[in-house]
């Protein structure tokens, strides 16, 4: 819960309650009260540059200050070295001759209804410490006499710091005999001749004000004694000093009176003289050394660190040696200064007419002694109201008069304590110091506190009410000056009234509370795992108040530390909505982070981890242990760390500076729960190893590598691999290996050992010896087995025993020919040919397998031409036969068997000659439908251009086609059995409908794939009123008139003709040009049908109008059963041509170059030229159009 707002005058009272223990607004009149002022002493350093006196006060009229220094009055702004704050009384003197402004000052605070004063502040202007010049006289002692080198230090700023060295710097050195006392002296209980040195030197060292004094050098000469007891300065024998009964040399005389104050170090020192160097004890008479009394400087200092009453007494220190003893008294009295029994006086607000105590209770040693003041002038008893009672004022019956600050001082030899207290005496109604109004929000369950600051006098009772309704309920708690609600319900909200009264009046003042909902992160943050590099995502979803929607934020953390967002250039944490994304995460990023959303009033948190997924660490400490030799050792290592992905397994690589220094490579890999690796060496290597780990993420760096680690050198530990025996030449053996690695050579000076001898034939192994990796057997016989054997060595030895392999000496073709070749033709294009396999002995190799070579001789179609196609296929292994396939149907074939080897082919077998069998023919090439009737339609098509056999006629399937739906109505069948015939007119068809037509070539073997046409017949309607046509001459009997006969008819079917040639060439000149059969204009436009859904019908009479074709009208024919074909535009051969007459232009296939001619009615005479090497005219779907 948050307050809106602030109490400026409650802070204010505040600052006045901790000064004087009164609470008074300053919108009433009041006496002066400070509430801040330097405490002294001030002790100037050299180094401060100004030196503050302070001193603040508040009270109504605004105070107003003056200043006292030893008691007389000071003003500061009278000098000009001092600088004022004319807010208050405080003045700043620069370090400037200060020495003018040493002294006691005073600071009062005064309006006109009183006056304040602070205590005294001394200023001290301590002088730079330093020794006075002066010149010393040495000191000659007899041996075994005290001495006593006085250091006299100056005073200065404390601490300070006293030192005895020589002039190079050096300690004196200090024991029981001789040490330093507390006054800086130094004190030696007996000389002895060590101690004759020119340079004893007193430092005094002044830490606060960095200063270091030294004394001039004293030098002292010991004197040893003569036999006779006389001084010697010689070089004569000198005996011991006598003993002498110890005395002490500090304190002076048999009893000393200590003073302390209570609180303060407490030091008693005895340092003693005599011969031997007498002991110090130390006892506490009628009492017991406490546990907190400490004995220094070899039990000369006693000390207790605080002193305090019950430290009161007699004390006793002894020197004793053999001679005898000294005691010295001191009697410590503990004092302290004036205090406060309970706590100073505090300041009074009475009613007038009341009786107003002021006590000041104070203690201390010597008793203080109580000095009273009212506004800094010393208060007696007079003959008013006002009584003095030793510490004691009393004000009867008091009036506004009475309403001033009073002073109380209390002294004593050791200080002094001074106690303002401000005495109001006023009748005041309540003064409500709360703004109305006030605005308070609290979240839903949480307490929330209301004021109601109220100033008074008499005190006034104070009320509270909401919705004129008292508070009833163990929630509402009301305190001297607020109400308490605990636990706050949404009902709570509204307007609260406070009214404050007593005998003077009434007043009153209205809170407003408002109870919100609480701020709640419904989506927390989840624990995450993101391998380093990647983006790291955190969402944190929250609900809160909406009214506090300008106040709302959510602050993320990271361990603890808030996480700086769009501050840095290249931050990586953006905040985008409910989610924190973290770009790039690396280790650092590693940690727990908190989301904290917050608003003005509350705040909630969820904390969820972020574990960053990183390579591991290198591993380190790396160290070499010999197992059982220098090469078999152990290598182990303490793993770095996996950075929370397990290790996988360990990677230990080696490198060595003989082969290939600098280049490390894999040596062996140990699994991840393993620190040690046990290592096999090559001989005659100069290691050293590294170690790296691998986990989920990756490899991770190496290691440091380890120190250099020589193997000696040793034999070969393996021989020579892959051996490779091969017979380049007839009459050799090759033989090659796979040579030793550099470092598998384990010593200088590798070679090999290469042994062969025939199989099953010699005994004896012929040897050689060679350092490169081949050599060469020459004078061998042809494909002969050999064992073979390559046994390593070196400078140490030889490798282990070789193993036996077996190779063959260089082959040679084979001599003999496949036998007993047989052809078996399975089909029109398929044959299994088998052979009888040659002898083994005559292959002179390894059997590579057989060679199967047929040519076409000629088709049997046209046995006069010759073809000699030749093809070949090759069978590996042994075998003896094998399927040909990929013939041609009826031709003539010789076909031979050969066997080969490595080394070439062998004589190929006598030839053997067959034929195959006739096979179905290949789709004609072309088909159209022309000269359309209302009842017949014309075909035309061209002969098949592979007829694989004896062409023997044509088979012929026709549909009536439903336009709409394109189903099939009706089917017929024709078989025409003319293998010549190349159109075909069909009658009886119904008028005005679509039809499909199927036509497929046929021999004996059968009939091959058909190819589709679609046309419709016409109606009476579309036949325009032209000349009837000529009667077209098929296979099928047609209606014949007597006029075919006249002499007109010959010649108009003679003028046709010529047109049809001359026109056929124009076609054919425009193709050869390139284009895609650019057509001539044409004079009537044909049907066009569609496979799919008729969409349209056009005209069918001839258009007489000439007009322009483009190339996208020569639509591809289809072979596909299930769609009609596309109408093609043709060359019309006359303009005048009528329905009857017409000649599809489909029908004359660009079979020209083949010597094909026209007769007079438009047929082919002559063969197709299909055998010609020409381009196709079929495409994939079937024949692309042509013109004529």
């Amino acid at each position: 819960m948050r307050l809106e707002g602030s109490l400026q005058l409650v802070l204010l009272l505040a600052l006045t309650s901790r000064a004087t223990g009164l609470r008074i607004p300053l919108e009433v009149e009041q006496p002066p009260t400070i509430v801040s002022h330097t405490l002294g002493p001030i002790i100037v350093l050299p180094f401060d540059n100004t030196i503050t006196v302070q001193c603040q006060a508040i009270g109504n009229p605004p105070p107003e200050y003056r200043w006292t220094k030893d008691g007389r009055t000071f003003i500061p702004s009278e000098f000009s070295k001092i600088r004022t704050d004319q807010r208050n009384g405080t003045f700043v003197l620069h370090n400037k001759d200060l020495v003018q402004f040493q002294g006691k000052y005073r600071c009062f605070a005064y309006n006109k209804l009183g006056t304040a004063m602070a205590d005294e502040i001394e200023i001290i202007v301590p002088n730079i410490p330093k020794f006075p010049k002066e010149t010393l006289n040495r000191f000659i002692v007899l041996e075994g006499e005290p001495i006593v080198l006085k250091c006299n230090p100056p005073e200065g700023v404390a601490p300070r710091q006293i030192y005895w060295m020589s002039l190079d710097l050096q300690h004196i050195e200090q024991d029981e005999r001789v040490s330093m006392g507390t006054d800086g002296n130094l004190y030696f209980s007996n000389a002895l001749q060590k101690d004759s040195r020119p340079d004893y030197c007193c430092f005094a060292a002044f830490p606060t004000i960095r200063t270091i004094v030294q004394k001039t050098a004293m030098a002292v000469v010991i004197k040893s004694l003569k036999a006779d007891n006389g001084s010697s300065d010689s070089g004569e024998v000198a005996e011991a000093p006598p003993a002498r009964m110890p005395s002490l040399l500090l304190p002076s005389g048999v009893q000393t009176v200590k003073l302390f104050l209570k609180g303060e170090a407490m030091q008693l020192e005895c340092i003693p003289e005599g011969y031997p160097t007498p002991n110090v004890t130390w006892i506490k008479m009628g009492g017991n050394m406490t546990g907190r009394i400490k004995l220094t400087n070899f039990q000369r200092l006693l000390s207790i660190p605080a002193v305090e009453e019950r430290d009161q007494g007699k004390y006793m220190c002894t020197a004793e040696n053999s001679a005898g003893k000294a005691v010295h008294y001191f009697d410590v009295i503990v004092e302290e200064p004036p205090k406060w029994l309970t706590e100073p006086p505090r300041s009074q607000l009475t009613v007038i007419g009341s009786d107003v105590h002021i006590k000041c209770s104070v203690s201390g040693k010597p008793p203080p002694v109580i000095t009273w003041r009212r506004n800094g002038e010393i208060f007696r008893d007079d003959d008013s109201n006002r009584r003095v009672l030793e510490d004691t004022v009393v004000l009867h019956k008091a009036t506004p008069e009475d309403s001033s600050v009073y002073q109380c001082e209390a002294s004593n030899d050791h200080g002094s304590l001074l106690a303002n207290v401000n005495i109001m005496v006023i009748n005041m109604a309540p003064l409500i110091l709360t703004r109305d109004y006030q605005e308070y929000a609290v979240v839903l369950g949480e307490d929330v506190h209301m004021n109601c600051s109220v100033f008074s006098s008499p005190p006034s009772n104070i009320f509270w009410s909401k919705d004129d309704a008292t508070l009833e309920g163990e929630r509402f708690f009301e305190s001297e000056q607020s109400l308490k609600i605990f636990s706050t319900e949404k009902a709570d909200s509204g307007k609260y009234v406070c009214v404050a009264k007593n005998t003077e009046g009434t007043s009153t003042v209205t809170a407003v509370l408002d109870v919100k909902d609480p701020t709640k992160i419904v989506a927390p943050p989840r624990d995450v795992q993101v391998v380093s590099g990647a983006s790291a995502q955190l969402m944190c979803e929250a609900t809160y108040d909406k009214t506090l929607r300008g106040t709302f934020e959510v602050v993320w953390k990271k361990d603890g530390e808030e996480i700086p967002l769009f501050l840095e250039e290249n931050s990586r944490y953006f905040v985008d909505d409910d989610m924190l994304q973290i770009m790039n995460v690396n280790l650092s990023d590693q940690g727990n982070y908190t989301c904290i959303a917050q608003t003005s009033l509350d705040e909630d948190a969820a904390t969820a981890l972020l574990t960053v997924l990183d390579v591991p660490d290198a591993p380190t400490n790396l160290e070499i242990s010999e197992i059982k030799s220098r090469r078999n050792i152990s290598l182990s290592w303490i793993p770095g760390s996996d950075h929370s992905s397990a290790i996988a397994e360990f990677v230990v690589e080696y490198e060595e500076s003989k082969w290939e220094p600098g280049r490390w490579k894999e040596l062996q890999k140990v699994v991840g729960n393993q620190a040690t690796a046990e290592l096999a060496l090559h001989g005659h290597l100069n290691y050293q190893f590294r170690v790296y780990a691998v986990n989920a993420v990756g490899p991770g760096p190496p290691s440091e590598p380890t120190r250099r680690h020589e193997t000696p050198p040793a034999p070969p530990e393996r021989n020579p691999e892959n051996i490779k025996i091969q017979g380049h030449l007839p009459h050799q053996m090759d033989i090659s290996w796979e040579p030793l690695l550099a470092i598998e050579h384990n010593g200088p000076g590798l070679e090999y050992k290469v042994s062969y001898r025939k199989l099953g034939v010699e005994d004896v192994w012929t040897e050689h010896m060679v350092k490169r990796h081949s050599f060469v057997v020459r004078n061998t016989s042809t494909f002969v087995p050999y064992e073979i054997k390559i046994q390593s060595r070196n400078s140490d030895g030889w490798g282990p025993e070789p193993k036996v392999v077996t190779g063959y000496s260089g082959e040679d073709v084979p001599t003999a020919a496949p036998r007993d070749i047989a052809v078996e033709v399975i089909n029109t294009t398929i044959l299994r040919v088998s052979w009888t396999q040659v002898p083994y002995a005559t292959v002179r190799g390894h059997l590579g397998g057989y060679d199967v070579h047929w040519v076409r001789r000629k088709s049997l179609l046209n046995p006069n031409r010759v073809l000699d196609e030749h093809h070949a296929m090759t069978f590996t292994g042994k075998r003896s036969h094998a399927i040909v396939p990929g013939l041609e149907p009826f031709s003539e074939y010789k076909l031979t068997v050969n066997v080969f080897n490595k080394k070439g082919n062998g004589p190929k077998s006598d030839p053997v000659t067959f034929s195959t069998p006739e096979g179905v023919p290949q789709q004609v090439p072309i088909l159209t439908a022309s000269n359309p009737h209302k009842d017949s339609i014309l075909l035309v098509w061209g002969p098949p251009l592979e007829a694989n056999g004896i062409l023997s006629g044509y088979h012929l399937q026709y549909h009536l086609i439903n336009e709409t739906s394109l189903e099939v109505l009706d089917s017929q069948e024709v078989n025409i059995s003319g293998p010549d015939t190349t159109r075909w007119q069909l009658w009886g068809l119904k008028e005005g409908r679509l039809y499909r037509f199927h036509l497929s070539a046929c021999t004996q073997a059968g009939c091959g794939p058909a190819l589709a046409e679609e046309s419709r017949t016409v109606t009476i309607e579309d036949l325009s009123p032209t000349p009837a046509a000529a009667p077209v001459q098929s296979s099928v009997a047609s209606q014949g008139s007597d006029f075919s006969t006249q002499g007109w008819f010959i010649g108009t079917m003679c003028a046709v003709a010529l047109l049809t040639l001359i026109a056929l060439m124009a076609c054919f000149v425009r193709k050869n040009k390139g284009g895609k059969y650019a057509g001539t204009p044409p004079l009537q436009r044909q049907d066009m049908f569609s496979m799919e859904k008729v969409k349209e019908k056009e005209d069918l009479h001839p258009d007489l109008e000439s007009q322009e074709m483009s190339d996208d009208t020569f639509n591809e024919y289809s072979d596909s059963d299930e769609k009609p074909l596309k109408g093609s535009s043709l060359c019309s051969l006359s303009g005048e041509d009528a329905a009857g007459d017409s000649v599809s232009r489909d029908s004359l296939v660009d079979y020209t170059d083949g010597g094909g001619e026209f007769n007079e009615d438009g047929s082919f005479i002559g063969e197709y030229s299909g055998r010609k090497q020409r381009g196709s005219v079929s495409g994939p779907s079937g024949p692309g159009p042509v013109t004529a």
